[in-house]
């Protein structure tokens, strides 16, 4: 397991045709300790999936640096698994060997490649659809190989771009009950990235919220509710009462963004 630290995070975009410079993220600091899962939300456009980009270094940062484990993160790589908003499986390969594709290419043994699969493929509870190509599978099948697809090259900690976007509401909701799972089974540090206010708390020990674009770090709120936690947890009153902070942060932000958008229009 290792640590995650942001490190006054900026990334400014330059128009090329008018030389206008805009600032996507500004001075971003936080970090996620060792096993952790830290939920990051805010309104929309604010730079929640640009500054996931930064972390895993798929965006070169403007300034500042993001720290694995103590080391600067320079390059993408196993090192760090990214789980996109969509699972974007190779459709001519099952489950099975979906999962292996990384592993393979890394040059690792072919036999304890895929063992290493069988093993995932029970984790995220595929069994029986090993060998069952994408299109056979549901959306949250797909999602949970392209899951434990990140999980294959044994990195040393999890980002996640909005898993379960293009799900159906129940679905979704089955989907975060089995994430937790997972992560309860795995205790790898984990930064995950959504819209959905209520997903962000059920996950995750810690929710970091973004102010409007420029993003920037509002606050970090603690959701001090013990693991396991039911699905039926989100009805009662401690757990509305942390939803209800979080979005009371995000509207303020949404508000201010829509008048200062306003008087500039």
């Amino acid at each position: 397991m290792s640590s995650i630290v942001a490190e006054h995070l900026w990334l400014e975009y330059r128009n090329e045709r008018t030389g206008a410079v805009t600032a996507a993220l500004q001075d971003i600091s936080f970090s996620v300790a060792d096993g952790e899962f830290v939920s990051i939300v805010g309104p929309s456009g604010c730079g929640k999936t640009t500054l996931l980009r930064c972390v895993a270094r798929l965006l070169r940062a403007t300034a500042g640096q993001v720290l694995l484990d103590g080391y600067p993160v320079t390059k993408p790589g196993p090192h760090l698994g990214f789980v996109f908003q969509s699972p974007l499986l190779l459709p001519w390969r099952t489950a099975l060997a979906n999962i292996s594709y990384g592993p393979e290419l890394a040059g690792r043994d072919r036999r304890e490649t895929g063992e290493q699969a069988r093993r995932l493929i029970e984790l995220v509870g595929l069994s029986g659809f090993e060998h069952s190509y994408p299109h056979e599978l549901s959306g949250g099948m797909q999602q949970r190989v392209n899951l434990a697809r990140a999980l294959a090259l044994e990195p040393k900690a999890l980002v996640l771009d909005e898993p379960f976007s293009s799900l159906d509401a129940q679905t979704r909701e089955f989907m975060q009950e089995e994430l937790q799972r997972i992560w309860l089974a795995k205790r790898m540090t984990s930064l995950f990235v959504t819209h959905q206010i209520s997903e962000a708390v059920y996950l995750a020990d810690r929710v970091v919220v973004l102010s409007a674009r420029p993003g920037r770090v509002r606050e970090e709120v603690l959701v001090p509710l013990p693991h396991p936690r039911p699905l039926s947890i989100k009805r009662t009153p401690e757990f509305r009462a942390i939803e209800d902070y979080v979005w009371s942060l995000i509207e303020a932000e949404s508000r201010l963004n829509w008048r200062q958008t306003k008087a500039e229009g």
